[in-house]
Protein backbone atom coordinates (compact mmCIF):
# COMPACT_ATOMS: atom_id res chain seq x y z
CA UNK A 1 0.00 0.00 0.00
CA UNK A 2 0.76 3.54 -0.66
CA UNK A 3 1.02 5.79 2.22
CA UNK A 4 0.29 9.42 1.71
CA UNK A 5 3.02 11.99 2.85
CA UNK A 6 1.33 14.26 5.40
CA UNK A 7 2.33 18.06 4.48
CA UNK A 8 1.07 17.72 0.67
CA UNK A 9 -2.04 18.50 -0.14
CA UNK A 10 -3.40 16.74 -3.97
CA UNK A 11 -3.72 19.63 -6.27
CA UNK A 12 -5.54 19.35 -9.87
CA UNK A 13 -3.15 18.75 -12.79
CA UNK A 14 -2.54 21.46 -14.61
CA UNK A 15 -1.63 21.19 -18.55
CA UNK A 16 2.04 21.85 -19.41
CA UNK A 17 2.54 25.06 -20.73
CA UNK A 18 0.08 26.88 -18.40
CA UNK A 19 0.30 29.77 -15.72
CA UNK A 20 -1.30 29.32 -12.54
CA UNK A 21 -3.72 31.64 -13.03
CA UNK A 22 -5.48 29.42 -15.84
CA UNK A 23 -6.10 26.66 -13.33
CA UNK A 24 -7.99 29.02 -10.99
CA UNK A 25 -12.03 29.59 -12.33
CA UNK A 26 -12.59 32.71 -13.70
CA UNK A 27 -15.72 35.52 -12.64
CA UNK A 28 -18.40 35.07 -15.27
CA UNK A 29 -18.46 38.41 -16.88
CA UNK A 30 -21.66 39.82 -18.70
CA UNK A 31 -21.93 39.17 -22.12
CA UNK A 32 -22.76 41.42 -24.85
CA UNK A 33 -26.09 40.18 -25.39
CA UNK A 34 -27.08 40.49 -21.75
CA UNK A 35 -25.40 44.17 -21.83
CA UNK A 36 -28.18 44.99 -24.70
CA UNK A 37 -31.52 43.44 -22.96
CA UNK A 38 -31.95 46.38 -21.05
CA UNK A 39 -31.94 48.43 -23.85
CA UNK A 40 -33.66 46.39 -25.93
CA UNK A 41 -37.01 46.06 -23.51
CA UNK A 42 -36.99 50.01 -23.41
CA UNK A 43 -37.33 50.25 -26.57
CA UNK A 44 -39.97 47.87 -27.11
CA UNK A 45 -41.74 49.80 -24.73
CA UNK A 46 -41.48 52.94 -26.68
CA UNK A 47 -42.88 50.88 -29.79
CA UNK A 48 -45.72 49.63 -27.30
CA UNK A 49 -46.24 53.30 -26.26
CA UNK A 50 -47.06 54.49 -29.49
CA UNK A 51 -48.60 51.70 -31.11
CA UNK A 52 -50.85 52.63 -28.17
CA UNK A 53 -51.21 56.07 -28.94
CA UNK A 54 -52.46 55.03 -32.28
CA UNK A 55 -54.90 52.62 -31.37
CA UNK A 56 -55.95 55.01 -29.23
CA UNK A 57 -56.51 57.94 -32.23
CA UNK A 58 -58.12 55.67 -34.27
CA UNK A 59 -60.69 54.99 -31.56
CA UNK A 60 -61.31 58.27 -31.15
CA UNK A 61 -61.66 58.86 -35.12
CA UNK A 62 -64.06 55.75 -34.90
CA UNK A 63 -66.05 56.87 -32.41
CA UNK A 64 -66.47 60.06 -34.00
CA UNK A 65 -67.72 58.86 -37.06
CA UNK A 66 -70.30 56.99 -35.29
CA UNK A 67 -71.37 59.83 -33.87
CA UNK A 68 -71.94 61.66 -36.68
CA UNK A 69 -73.56 58.67 -38.56
CA UNK A 70 -76.31 58.54 -35.21
CA UNK A 71 -77.02 62.41 -35.82
CA UNK A 72 -77.83 61.96 -39.69
CA UNK A 73 -79.63 58.62 -38.87
CA UNK A 74 -81.86 60.51 -36.32
CA UNK A 75 -82.09 64.07 -38.47
CA UNK A 76 -83.17 61.37 -41.47
CA UNK A 77 -85.69 59.71 -39.28
CA UNK A 78 -87.24 63.23 -38.37
CA UNK A 79 -87.42 64.44 -41.93
CA UNK A 80 -89.03 61.09 -43.15
CA UNK A 81 -91.70 61.21 -40.23
CA UNK A 82 -92.08 65.20 -40.88
CA UNK A 83 -92.78 64.20 -44.86
CA UNK A 84 -95.15 61.70 -44.18
CA UNK A 85 -97.30 63.81 -41.88
CA UNK A 86 -97.43 66.72 -44.74
CA UNK A 87 -98.40 63.65 -47.07
CA UNK A 88 -101.07 62.55 -45.31
CA UNK A 89 -102.16 66.12 -44.34
CA UNK A 90 -102.06 67.10 -48.24
CA UNK A 91 -103.83 63.92 -49.52
CA UNK A 92 -106.73 64.42 -46.78
CA UNK A 93 -107.05 68.18 -47.68
CA UNK A 94 -107.35 67.72 -51.24
CA UNK A 95 -109.72 64.93 -50.03
CA UNK A 96 -111.95 67.03 -48.09
CA UNK A 97 -112.02 69.64 -50.88
CA UNK A 98 -113.81 67.58 -53.04
CA UNK A 99 -116.34 67.38 -50.30
CA UNK A 100 -117.11 70.64 -49.23
CA UNK A 101 -119.96 71.25 -51.77
CA UNK A 102 -121.69 68.73 -50.42
CA UNK A 103 -121.39 69.86 -46.54
CA UNK A 104 -122.74 73.20 -48.16
CA UNK A 105 -125.72 71.49 -49.78
CA UNK A 106 -126.03 69.94 -46.24
CA UNK A 107 -126.20 72.90 -44.37
CA UNK A 108 -128.46 74.85 -46.85
CA UNK A 109 -130.73 72.07 -46.37
CA UNK A 110 -130.63 72.23 -42.36
CA UNK A 111 -131.42 75.85 -42.84
CA UNK A 112 -134.63 75.45 -44.57
CA UNK A 113 -135.75 72.47 -42.92
CA UNK A 114 -135.18 69.93 -45.52
CA UNK A 115 -132.60 67.25 -43.84
CA UNK A 116 -134.81 64.56 -42.96
CA UNK A 117 -135.54 60.97 -42.81
CA UNK A 118 -132.54 58.91 -44.58
CA UNK A 119 -131.23 62.12 -46.01
CA UNK A 120 -130.32 62.93 -42.72
CA UNK A 121 -129.05 60.13 -40.94
CA UNK A 122 -126.62 60.05 -44.54
CA UNK A 123 -125.54 63.89 -43.60
CA UNK A 124 -125.10 63.34 -40.09
CA UNK A 125 -122.72 59.70 -40.73
CA UNK A 126 -120.55 62.31 -43.01
CA UNK A 127 -120.27 65.22 -41.19
CA UNK A 128 -119.36 62.47 -38.68
CA UNK A 129 -116.81 61.45 -40.79
CA UNK A 130 -115.11 64.58 -41.79
CA UNK A 131 -114.91 65.58 -37.90
CA UNK A 132 -112.82 62.48 -37.74
CA UNK A 133 -110.33 63.65 -40.37
CA UNK A 134 -110.24 66.82 -38.61
CA UNK A 135 -111.72 69.41 -40.48
CA UNK A 136 -113.18 72.14 -38.47
CA UNK A 137 -115.88 74.49 -39.47
CA UNK A 138 -115.43 78.23 -38.62
CA UNK A 139 -116.98 81.66 -39.53
CA UNK A 140 -119.94 83.42 -37.06
CA UNK A 141 -121.88 86.53 -37.69
CA UNK A 142 -120.69 89.57 -35.35
CA UNK A 143 -116.91 88.44 -35.45
CA UNK A 144 -114.24 90.85 -36.38
CA UNK A 145 -113.70 90.55 -40.31
CA UNK A 146 -109.96 89.02 -40.31
CA UNK A 147 -108.42 88.79 -44.16
CA UNK A 148 -106.60 85.56 -43.55
CA UNK A 149 -109.54 83.23 -43.16
CA UNK A 150 -112.20 85.45 -44.12
CA UNK A 151 -112.92 86.64 -48.09
CA UNK A 152 -115.41 89.43 -48.35
CA UNK A 153 -117.80 88.70 -50.93
CA UNK A 154 -120.27 91.73 -49.95
CA UNK A 155 -119.56 94.73 -48.07
CA UNK A 156 -122.11 97.81 -46.31
CA UNK A 157 -121.54 100.71 -44.46
CA UNK A 158 -123.32 100.10 -40.63
CA UNK A 159 -123.98 102.90 -37.88
CA UNK A 160 -123.75 100.63 -34.64
CA UNK A 161 -120.17 98.92 -36.23
CA UNK A 162 -117.01 100.15 -34.44
CA UNK A 163 -114.53 97.84 -36.52
CA UNK A 164 -114.95 96.02 -39.95
CA UNK A 165 -117.20 93.14 -39.23
CA UNK A 166 -118.93 90.19 -40.64
CA UNK A 167 -122.56 90.62 -40.60
CA UNK A 168 -123.57 87.74 -42.61
CA UNK A 169 -121.98 84.33 -43.72
CA UNK A 170 -122.63 83.26 -46.97
CA UNK A 171 -120.31 80.12 -46.83
CA UNK A 172 -118.33 78.78 -43.59
CA UNK A 173 -114.94 78.73 -43.97
CA UNK A 174 -113.45 74.85 -42.91
CA UNK A 175 -109.62 74.14 -41.60
CA UNK A 176 -107.45 71.32 -40.86
CA UNK A 177 -105.61 72.16 -37.86
CA UNK A 178 -103.43 75.49 -38.63
CA UNK A 179 -104.52 74.33 -42.26
CA UNK A 180 -107.17 76.68 -43.84
CA UNK A 181 -108.65 74.94 -46.83
CA UNK A 182 -110.90 77.35 -47.64
CA UNK A 183 -112.17 80.99 -46.00
CA UNK A 184 -115.42 81.78 -45.02
CA UNK A 185 -117.10 84.16 -47.32
CA UNK A 186 -118.65 86.45 -45.84
CA UNK A 187 -120.88 90.18 -46.31
CA UNK A 188 -118.81 93.03 -44.27
CA UNK A 189 -120.00 95.71 -42.55
CA UNK A 190 -117.06 99.27 -41.83
CA UNK A 191 -118.63 101.79 -39.44
CA UNK A 192 -120.41 105.02 -41.06
CA UNK A 193 -118.20 107.48 -42.26
CA UNK A 194 -118.07 110.32 -40.11
CA UNK A 195 -120.89 108.99 -37.93
CA UNK A 196 -120.77 108.46 -34.22
CA UNK A 197 -120.26 104.98 -33.26
CA UNK A 198 -122.94 103.82 -31.23
CA UNK A 199 -121.63 103.24 -28.19
CA UNK A 200 -119.92 106.73 -27.90
CA UNK A 201 -123.74 107.63 -28.78
CA UNK A 202 -125.41 105.93 -25.72
CA UNK A 203 -122.73 107.43 -23.43
CA UNK A 204 -123.35 110.97 -24.99
CA UNK A 205 -126.39 110.72 -24.53
CA UNK A 206 -126.53 109.31 -20.85
CA UNK A 207 -124.34 112.29 -19.91
CA UNK A 208 -126.69 114.82 -21.55
CA UNK A 209 -129.94 113.00 -19.26
CA UNK A 210 -127.85 113.09 -16.39
CA UNK A 211 -126.56 116.62 -16.65
CA UNK A 212 -130.34 117.60 -17.78
CA UNK A 213 -131.84 116.39 -14.55
CA UNK A 214 -129.44 119.10 -12.17
CA UNK A 215 -130.95 122.33 -10.59
CA UNK A 216 -129.51 124.88 -11.37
Amino acid sequence: MTEETPGFEEKPDVPSGATPDDAEPKAATPSSEEAAAPAGDANQTTALTAQLDQVRTALSERTADLQRLQAEYQNYRRRVERDRVTVKEIAVAGLLSELLPVLDDVGRAREHGELVGGFKSVAESLETVVAKLGLQQFGKEGEPFDPTIHEALMHSYAPDVTETTCVAILQPGYRIGERTIRPARVAVAEPQPGATPAAAKEEKSDDEESGGGEEV
